[in-house]
């Protein structure tokens, strides 16, 4: 047996915005998430992190970006190594620059 939900308005307008909204909604809670993960590694090992690493972690709305910056505060040595350049992608590191 299969459940058919209805919503008043399905297929309009409306219920496509409506849907944008949540789906927002849901990665904004997952980056806030990641983000105090983050802090909260790196408040555990001890590591100080200065209010404007603090600032541009808690903005960044990027959940690829917050995922690599949380692998990253599980070995970085200071705050400011989350934010390293990736040797591995091409033209990322500053010599190449």
């Amino acid at each position: 047996m299969s459940v058919v939900i209805y919503f008043p308005g399905r297929g309009t307008l409306r219920e496509r915005i409506y849907l944008e909204a949540k789906a927002e909604g849901q990665a904004e809670g997952q980056a806030e998430e990641r983000a105090s993960m983050i802090l909260s590694v790196l408040e555990k090992r001890g590591i100080p992190v200065p209010e404007y690493t603090r600032e541009r972690i808690a903005s960044c709305a990027d959940l690829d970006t917050l995922a690599l910056w949380v692998d990253r505060s599980w070995t970085a040595a200071a705050a400011e190594d989350l934010f390293a350049e990736d040797p591995e992608v091409p033209g990322s590191s500053p010599e190449q620059a």
